[in-house]
């Protein structure tokens, strides 16, 4: 089956055929480097990491380049408010950005280029709009003029007589027309600043991501992504420069994730509902933040609720504890390499229907179910046909697995970090519980009902769940 596309450009699902056969050339626009990363930043990082991870597995050579855009207004702001050099400002964000990705297990892109070592090829971009007529100088300004591309918004679908001004753009009487953009800008007292043709300035932010991505992978490309706010302007702006200066097409696939709410709103500081990706991991498993972000559709909404997050971790939880089972009773090597099954096979089928990273999980969890039935046959049995099925199943889900970018610790060392995490978070010393759990076993033994009673109610209280074996009593956390 082809791997198939839903590309923003024609409204509708295509068949992935890239450029150059076998290899893929893949741009996605990255944080303004100004302040730490939220949630919302995780999801297209994610969405995008899996993409890339997929497009390897089946064989493809991936070339991803994912920018930083480390000279910007709000980059300046914040080192105003902070009272440092804007350099300093950005290079303290992207070493954030890389704590917070390392963290959520995503893998580096191939090539990480930032604005500003690339201010001399914006340069000679922008000179080649002039020339083209595609642009015009205000005094240290330069614009680009709209009305020049006459395929202006074929990529949002707006067009340039329906919109008002004002509705995304400056209003400015220097320009043309009020939806014309910047391109270049005349440098500013105490702001970053570089010589051009028209002065001392900095570049605009559109420019920057046609230059970066035509500099590493050509003129024309295969895959551009980033968040569906970026459709309009910024894409349909990249699109107007690049297809100006070339006569080509700039991208042949956008692709646009959806956003993430927060309890069904969208997320806004002035709502105090910003998550910030740094406090959302204090809470949860990196594993269970990306099985959250994929466990939606990419191009749809999804709702960031404690529910959900709570579902999530549940069943990271299966998933674990499955591999632990496994281990435990067949001893088995999770690491072995083993050819993969029907499984595989279908959660390939899913990744290929547009990156279909829900219905993959879905399929995960249908093989968790079945593998513990057959552990169920194989502990009564101990039939080598059960225990190849076995192995062939947990192949698929460690492989499909590693598309996602999860499971890639080992069970018990999963488990010893969630009851740790759970410990600190309910502040409960586990020293002090296996005290009372002491405690009350010798009063069961001496038939103190009240006193093993009162015990199992205090316990209870601290949120510990007991559970009397033969062999003892054991506790856990109930998280």
């Amino acid at each position: 089956m082809s791997i198939r596309v839903f590309n923003t450009l024609n409204r509708k699902k295509e068949v992935f055929e890239p450029l150059d056969p076998g290899n893929v050339r893949m741009y996605v626009c990255g944080p303004t480097v100004y302040d730490s990363c939220h949630i919302g930043h995780a999801r297209s990082v994610v969405v995008f990491d899996v993409i890339a991870r997929y497009l390897k597995s089946t064989g493809y050579k991936v070339t991803y380049v994912r920018n930083f855009t480390d000279v910007d207004d709000k980059i300046i702001d914040k080192a105003n408010q902070l009272g440092i050099d804007s350099t300093a400002v950005a290079e303290r964000f992207i070493k954030e950005f890389y704590e917070d990705m390392d963290a959520l297990n995503v893998e580096r892109a191939t090539i990480e280029p930032k604005a500003t070592d690339h201010i001399t090829q914006i340069i000679h971009f922008i000179e080649r709009l002039i020339d083209g007529g595609y642009a015009y100088r205000v005094e240290g300004d330069v614009y680009f003029s709209v009305e020049k591309f006459k395929e202006y918004g074929k990529l949002s679908g707006r067009k340039l007589d329906e919109m008002e001004a004002g509705a995304r753009v400056d209003i400015n009487e220097k320009k043309n027309s009020p939806f014309d953009f910047v391109l270049w800008k005349s440098a500013k007292p105490d702001e970053p600043q570089w010589e051009s043709p028209w002065g001392m300035g900095r570049p605009g932010w559109h420019i920057e991501c046609s230059v970066m991505s035509s500099e590493y992978l050509g003129t024309t490309f295969d895959i551009h992504g980033g968040g569906k706010d970026l459709c309009f302007p910024h894409h349909e702006n990249e699109i107007a420069q690049s297809e100006s200066v070339s006569g080509k097409p700039f991208v042949k696939y956008w692709i646009h994730n959806g956003f993430v709410n927060i309890n069904q709103e969208k997320m806004s500081k002035s709502l105090g509902n910003f998550l910030m990706i740094k406090d959302v991991l204090k809470t949860y498993h990196p594993e269970v933040v990306r099985l959250f972000l994929l466990s939606n559709h990419y191009r749809s909404p999804i709702d960031f609720t404690e529910k959900a997050m709570d579902e999530a971790r549940k069943g990271l939880d299966k998933m674990y504890a499955l591999l632990l089972r496994v281990e435990k009773i067949m001893g088995l090597d999770l690491d072995q390499d083993i050819e993969p099954g029907d499984c595989w096979q279908q959660f390939c089928e899913a990744m290929d229907d547009d990156f279909n990273s829900a219905r993959g999980i879905g399929i995960i969890f249908d093989a968790v179910r079945m593998i513990n039935r057959l552990l169920d046959q194989y502990e009564n049995s101990g039939s080598y046909q059960i225990k190849r099925t076995i192995q062939c199943g947990v192949a698929d889900i460690r492989k499909s697995a590693d598309i996602l970018g999860i499971l890639l610790e080992k069970p018990s060392d999963y488990f010893d970090k969630k009851q740790t995490q759970v410990f600190e978070q309910k502040s409960v010393d586990p020293a002090v519980i296996s005290k009372m759990v002491e405690e009350r076993d010798a009063a069961r033994k001496a038939k103190n009902w009240k006193k093993a009673d009162e015990i199992r109610n205090q316990l209870s209280d601290m949120d510990v769940i007991l559970e009397d074996r033969p062999e003892g009593t054991v506790w856990k956390i109930d998280n």
